[in-house]
């Protein structure tokens, strides 16, 4: 099975960027936003009010989350699948 995957580059846009971002966002609606937590202090509280605002100011449908073992350690390739599987758009989050 072949399949295309959007990687986006995290850091800050350029200003002339920010129409990008807006359109991004405007598309959430009614879609499912996965996070992969890395297992760092403090990602899962950040994810939470991350996926909290999507729901409440972008009409995100649902937030599904997947814990890694540890930082160091890479997502379960079957946690993966199922991520690709019923998410939209999967973020991959640092904490500490």
């Amino acid at each position: 099975m072949t399949s295309t995957v959007l990687v986006y580059d995290p850091t800050a846009p350029a200003a002339s960027d920010n129409h990008h971002v807006a359109r991004l966002l405007g598309r959430l609606h009614g879609k499912t936003v996965g996070f992969i937590d890395n297992a760092k202090p403090n990602f899962n509280h950040l994810v939470d009010d991350l996926g909290e605002l999507l729901v409440q100011h972008h009409g995100v449908a649902g937030i599904i989350k997947h814990a890694k073992r540890g930082p160091s350690m890479p997502a379960a390739r079957d946690a993966l699948d199922e991520l690709a599987g019923q998410c939209d758009l999967v973020i991959a989050g640092s904490g500490d």
